[in-house]
């Protein structure tokens, strides 16, 4: 299989490293908008034949179109932030080629009631094109990180194998990572993060539809598995509370992410002076984005990989009626231990969890254990075939009885 990655950060050198173990990846292209970023990524896995680099414009579609044309992949891989993904996703179907990405188009809060309904929501303007994808034969997979992606396929799994009804399909996320030398470190692009987590969060119900609350919404206080023990967590604006209701029978779907205190009024700051925003503003002359200059002046989240320790764990926590008939609450997780990941891949956790799944995906569809046709997310296919192939890449999942 051939495949083009484009974006080679974290996320991508991190596919690089794992698809280098897996024949299937006969070619890899990494491509950037700094060439020198994405020959450092390729140089260090040392096999020229197999690996390669390139310079790309992600904004730019026609640029995209040509260098698919050039390189000849059978798929798409999207590292990049899903302010890109528009030229992305269009310049694949212009192509024909098969389109994955890891987080889904951008969405736009209502303008009168931000806190009470959706506006724009998380990948509309992906899943608007589903009939015409699937009118031409391709697939675009949407959504196949870690959160959104494996958590979407234990929803799956768990609605096909664990339930006979599912009242409520709940993801959360947490970790115990900590980053030496640093007061304030995010683990995962901080421009991402902050979409994610000022946006008004999406909560579905089947009698309700979508809507929205406040940000940080309905703390609660959720246990972790493998010892990282009790973390609060959040409501969050993510991608499995648009997916999950569509291919996934259920009553509610929400997502709550650990953040802490600390990383909350960090947030809740940027905000108010303003420096979480998109648009431009001039400075002594010069145009630039306030949420860019953010970006800038912390440190590379792919870089801090030495100086972290302790464990990432995403997960989907359900809650229902067993196949017995009893109630039920299981929490089906992956968790990955920073030591780990740098000792056998020079990557840090939160990239490298995030970085595998479309790997996996990748082989399914190599092998034509998945395959489709339209704008899809993972809960449309088997979850099976992948949670064997993830446990054979040697990162199996975990599965937690609660009590119901």
């Amino acid at each position: 299989m051939r495949v083009l990655v484009v974006g080679a950060g974290g996320v991508g050198a991190a596919f690089a490293g794992i698809a280098q173990r897996r024949a299937c990846f006969e070619h890899v292209v990494l491509a950037d908008v700094a060439l020198e970023r994405a020959q450092a990524a390729t140089d260090r896995l040392g096999e020229a034949d197999r690996f390669a680099a390139e310079t790309v414009d992600a904004s730019d579609r026609a640029a995209l179109v040509e260098l698919i044309g050039r390189v000849r992949p059978d798929a798409v891989l999207n590292a990049c932030d899903p302010r890109f993904n528009e030229p992305i996703f269009g310049a694949c179907f212009d192509a024909r080629v098969t389109y994955l990405d890891m987080a889904m188009t951008l969405s736009h809060p209502d303008s009168e009631r931000p806190y009470e309904q959706p506006g724009e929501m998380l990948g509309d303007r992906q899943l608007s094109r589903h009939e015409q994808w699937e009118a031409a034969g391709l697939l675009a997979l949407v959504g196949i990180g870690v959160e959104p992606g494996l958590s979407d396929v234990f929803a799956r799994h768990a609605a096909d194998e664990l339930f006979s009804s599912v009242d409520e399909v709940g993801v959360r996320d947490g970790a115990d990572l900590v980053v030496e030398g640093y007061d304030f470190a995010p683990t995962f692009s901080i421009w991402t993060t902050i979409e994610e987590c000022l946006n008004p969060p999406l909560i579905w119900e089947r009698e309700r539809g979508f809507y929205t609350t406040a940000p940080f919404s309905e703390p609660e206080i959720f246990e972790f598995p493998e010892g990282i023990g009790p973390v609060e967590c959040v409501n969050v604006e993510h991608e499995e509370v648009v997916l999950i209701p569509r291919w996934v029978s259920c009553e509610r779907v929400t997502f709550k992410y650990g953040l802490g205190q600390e990383f909350i009024d960090v947030l809740s700051t940027l905000h108010k002076l303003g420096l979480d925003r998109t648009d431009p503003v001039t400075v002594r002359g010069i145009e630039v984005s306030p949420r860019d200059v953010v970006a800038a002046v912390l440190p590379d989240p792919a870089t801090l990989g030495e100086r972290m320790s302790g464990r990432t764990c995403a997960g989907t926590w359900v809650r229902g009626t067993g196949k017995d008939g009893q109630p039920r609450s299981t929490y089906l997780y992956h968790v990955v231990d920073n030591e780990t990941t740098m000792r056998e891949y020079g990557s840090q956790a939160v990239v490298w969890q995030t970085a595998i799944n479309p790997a996996v995906a990748l082989e399914l569809l190599d092998r034509g254990a998945w395959r489709g046709a339209g704008v899809l997310g993972p809960e449309a296919f088997p979850a099976a075939p992948f949670l064997d192939l993830l446990g054979e890449l040697g990162s199996p999942h975990g599965v937690e009885e609660k009590t119901p």
